[in-house]
């Protein structure tokens, strides 16, 4: 505050020295006007300003040389050297995820998950814990809808040290009884903060409707459920879901690769081959509704709405993140200029393709002010509705290709982000094509297409819109849009 104060002064005493003696010593008399003088000779033409030089072509991205191999009990590795630092990235992904919890063990795939990081007969967790460290590196372990991950990365020289050891790790955990309660507690504690968040009651809420009598769709396990699970459910989960036929490894970085490919051989080979790898295909409902959770009093309405879309593996998927992009996803698309830089209904409105295994749903997500519920909701549509009547111009268009081509090139820039996009397309089981082929169909998309992309995969009147908001304030706002779209209760 003092140095606030004291450049103030400073400031202020610098303006009086500058300003003319009439004006800075005001209790002076006005002194004479001084005589007229020459006009001043005209300034000269400002020279012209140069056009800058026009981008590059767009190029392909080209996958980086990898090698990768099979296992004789179904284990997949591929090693990608990229890059000059002393650093290697390690993912391991396992098809056991919270789609493979039994019914009424919701949350079971998660608490495994803490579990393996209590560390093996060999590497009790402070001792996993302090040979990760010393490896110049870091280790977690979480489950995901469709797997678990381990990630973790280390020094360079210390890259074979690591897969035997994340191989100890996923082998051959102890599953200590006695941390049990507290890793419930953590995990009830992170649950109740999602809860808390009115965007994530309002996409759980959409789950549910459009995921309806699939895993994707089950509500979180309240803490009593999760007080319920036990070890010996944990103990069977690992037996059924985990083994080497469901198990991948992608590491990239720099490394020593025969003796990366050695230390997977040694450490990995003896891991019995398990289930084959099996994902039930999720069918998303339309389900054209307007659903509401009660928040009293809360300044700002939640809305999500959304449908199911397509996935990575289909045709159209490019032709659907472009047209995602200029509609709603990216900072200056058409929704995000209209209700939040023109009405300022928002701050920050976005959309996005939620993807699982051969499954995904397009869905835009605003925070608005309560008052502007009805008024948000309308202007969305307008802008889908605007879109499919009417193509953007080439120049519109080019500009979020270029966004789009712009991103996917950094989301490739580093070891993490090439991992990345080879889990992805092991997942979903996508050829090279797909990355190496993406930037010239980003740019292959025509005005058109956007069109008639959005006519096909982003309808309102098929949509379902979840608003959590002050339910006294917005009722009568939902019931207007009802009526304007004539959607159901």
């Amino acid at each position: 505050m003092k140095t606030l104060v004291t450049g103030l002064l400073s400031a202020a005493c610098f303006s009086l020295l500058a300003l003319p003696p009439a004006l800075a010593q005001t209790t002076r008399p006005k002194p004479k006007k001084p005589a007229p003088t020459a006009k001043a000779a005209p300034a000269a033409p400002a020279a012209p300003q140069e056009t800058p030089p026009p981008g590059a072509a767009p190029r392909d991205f080209k996958l980086p040389p990898r090698e990768e191999f099979t296992l004789a009990n179904g284990l997949q590795a591929k090693l990608v050297p990229f890059g000059e630092i002393p650093k290697t990235t390690v993912l391991i992904t396992i098809q056991a995820g919270n789609v493979h919890e039994p019914e009424g063990q919701t949350g079971i795939a998660d608490l495994l998950a803490r579990l393996l990081k209590e560390g093996t007969p060999t590497r009790p967790a402070t001792a996993l814990a302090g040979q990760v460290a010393g490896m110049g590196g870091s280790l977690s372990i979480s489950a995901g809808a469709d797997q678990t991950y381990l990630r973790a990365d280390c020094l360079s020289e210390y890259a074979p040290q690591l897969l035997a050891l994340l191989a100890d790790v996923v082998q051959h955990p102890t599953l200590p009884a006695g941390e049990l309660p507290r890793l419930t507690a953590d995990f009830k504690r992170q649950l109740n903060l999602q809860r808390a968040q009115p965007g994530f009651q309002a996409e759980q809420k959409m789950r549910e409707a459009v995921y309806a009598g699939h895993p994707y769709g089950r509500p979180l396990p309240t803490d009593a459920q999760l007080d319920a699970l036990t070890l010996v459910q944990a103990k069977a989960f690992y037996d059924k879901e985990y083994g080497a036929r469901r198990t991948a490894i992608f590491v990239a970085g720099k490394f020593d690769a025969p003796a990366l490919h050695q230390a997977i051989e040694a450490a990995w080979a003896a891991w019995p081959a398990g289930p084959a790898p099996l994902i039930p295909v999720a069918k998303a409902l339309t389900r054209a509704a307007v659903l509401t959770q009660d928040r009293p009093g809360a300044p700002q309405s939640t809305l999500v709405l959304g449908l199911p879309a397509v996935d990575p593996t289909n045709s159209d998927y490019v032709r659907l993140r472009v047209t995602n992009s200029l509609l709603g996803g990216s900072f200056g698309s058409r929704i995000t200029r209209n209700i939040r830089e023109d009405k300022g209904y928002t701050y920050s409105p976005y959309s996005y393709i939620d993807t699982n295994y051969h499954t995904g749903l397009w869905i835009e997500q605003a925070d608005v002010t309560t008052k502007d519920t009805y008024n948000s909701l309308k202007e969305i549509v307008k802008e889908i509705e605007l879109l499919q009547k009417t193509p953007p111009s080439a120049a519109e268009l080019k500009g979020i290709q270029n966004y789009e081509t712009g991103m996917f090139v950094l989301r490739n820039s580093t070891p993490g982000g090439i991992i990345n996009q080879l889990s992805t397309m092991h997942l979903q089981g996508l050829p090279d094509t797909y990355l190496t082929e993406q930037v010239q169909n980003i740019n292959a998309v025509t005005p058109a297409q956007v069109s008639a992309t959005a006519r096909q995969y982003i309808r309102p009147e098929a949509m379902t819109t979840v608003v959590v908001g002050d339910q006294k304030v917005i009722a009568p706002q939902l019931k207007q849009y009802r009526d304007s779209q004539k959607k159901p209760l």
